[in-house]
């Protein structure tokens, strides 16, 4: 067999043999055999198998492993675990391996950590917990976490990083090439210079890619970019992220009530937001709670989810009222209860649709109050033109099969104004819960759902009532 054929041949099996296959997943295949060799106390092969992976891979690694496995795997992964890998692991997963660790080796690792990851690490500790990391800290690394900490929950103040690099505007472009070179306490990663006044007020910003391309001699304040946007403190992160996106920023600077420069936030940070944000989201529209993880423990997904259910089943017995009203009806024409669930199903599904899309627009601020009654008045015309299409095929449909127009036609009717209901109800409910400061994502699906049952089963069953249908 020539060389070439070798190649190929052995190409499909080492293929399967690498750890992480073509959608950048971890190959069960390969978790296995860390595992067997922890458990069979390899623990110089289980570092080497691991060795090669990056740090966000290691964390997944940890995150497959059972509970009772993981304890095993991260003492035999000592040498393997920094601080970056710990940066990505799920909260709940950190969370369980912090509470293994001493004070001072937490201490140790947020000391490595970029400020913000390090807020990360200690913010969810309890409060006997937190002071006692806090004291095994570096004093200059201890104040920027207390500083952060006393910023609110998930704002700019949490988020940013309080390494970055500001020089003056009547500096050179070849003292800050120097000072780049010489001072060891600037950030590992950024991709401006700040340019502050002499009292730390942001003034602009320069690339660095302009710097190295301009010549030792010139003014910053020549190059630089006066321009600029500026983060307040306590701006909320979601702001920040959709503040990112819509000018297309890499990095930007962070200021105090006061205007001053205190941090920097970098595109990295945001991208991490985003995601949250919109599985927030996504999980708070279906009453799943606002973490909804894989990792939360059952009794905290319990609690998050139950609560919604029980609502869901209050405004479900809203429903059955309206049934119960309409209860003579059905028991002398038998077709109506056979019908009715679709009336409410289709009203329901098509709520829904209108639900997400004005939720996602609320969200990335598309939706304000400029555009508000726009945006109602196009959702109408949308729901008739929907409500038009299905009646007709139910109606045809009922008409066909049943042989029955007059049923034909109140079924359409039904469906045509439930859907009409669904979309009005889908954006105005999101609206209404927005204006007076409630998330909409939380609770417009169960009063939409409400809504398009109640309303469904109380037109068609009234409808059909109302023609003399039921005799």
């Amino acid at each position: 067999m020539s060389e070439s054929e070798n190649i190929a041949t052995a190409a499909p099996e080492q293929k399967a043999q690498a750890p992480i296959d073509e959608e950048d997943r971890l190959r069960p295949e390969f978790v296995d055999r860390v595992l067997d060799a922890v458990e069979a106390g390899d623990d110089a092969v289980a570092r080497e198998l691991v060795q090669p992976l990056h740090p966000a891979d290691v964390a997944d690694l940890i995150e497959l492993a059972r509970g009772d496995e993981r304890e095993g795997l991260v003492k035999a992964l000592a040498g393997i675990i920094s601080p970056d890998v710990l940066a990505e692991l799920n909260d709940f997963v950190r969370e369980d391996l912090i509470d293994e660790m001493e004070p001072q080796q937490v201490a140790d690792l947020a000391g490595q950590m970029e400020t913000d990851d390090a807020v990360a690490l200690i913010e969810d500790l309890d409060r006997d917990e937190r002071q006692a990391v806090l004291e095994k800290m570096e004093p200059d690394d201890r104040a920027a976490v207390e500083e952060a900490l006393s910023y609110p929950e998930e704002s700019a103040g949490r988020l940013m990083q309080r390494d970055l690099c500001a020089v003056p505007e009547h500096w050179k472009v070849g003292q800050v090439i120097d000072y780049l070179r010489s001072e060891d306490e600037l950030p590992t990663d950024f991709w401006e210079v700040f340019v502050v006044s002499p009292d730390h007020h942001p003034v602009g910003t320069c690339k660095l890619s302009t710097i190295l391309r301009s010549p030792r001699t010139t003014l910053v304040s020549s190059i630089m970019k006066r321009d600029q946007t500026l983060i307040p403190v306590d701006m909320d992160q979601e702001d920040v992220a959709l503040r990112f996106q819509k000018y297309a920023l890499v990095s930007a600077a962070v200021v105090d009530t006061e205007s001053r420069l205190v941090g920097m936030i970098t595109v990295d940070d945001v991208i991490h937001i985003i995601q949250e944000e919109a599985s927030e989201d996504v999980l708070l529209l279906s009453g799943a709670g606002d973490e909804g993880d894989i990792n939360e423990p059952v009794t905290e997904s319990y609690r998050a989810r139950v609560r919604w259910l029980i609502a869901n089943l209050l405004t479900a017995l809203v429903a059955a009222f309206v049934i119960r009203q309409f209860e003579h009806s059905i028991e002398r024409l038998a077709i109506l209860a056979v019908l009715m669930p679709i009336v409410a199903g289709v009203g329901g599904n098509a709520g829904t649709q209108t639900l997400a899309v004005t939720v996602r627009a609320l969200a990335t601020n598309q939706l304000t109050g400029s555009n508000r009654w726009r945006a109602v008045g196009r959702e109408i015309r949308v729901a008739l033109l929907n409500g038009l299409t299905i009646a007709v095929l139910i109606g045809v449909g009922v008409t066909l099969v049943l042989g029955s127009p007059q049923l034909g036609g109140v079924i359409a009717v039904a469906m045509l104004f439930n859907i009409l209901v669904a979309g009005l109800a889908g954006v105005l409910i999101p609206l209404t819960l927005e204006r007076y400061g409630a998330d909409p994502a939380v609770a417009s699906s169960i009063f939409v759902t409400m809504m398009t049952d109640s309303m469904g089963f109380l037109l068609f069953l009234g409808l059909a009532t109302g023609v003399g249908l039921v005799r």
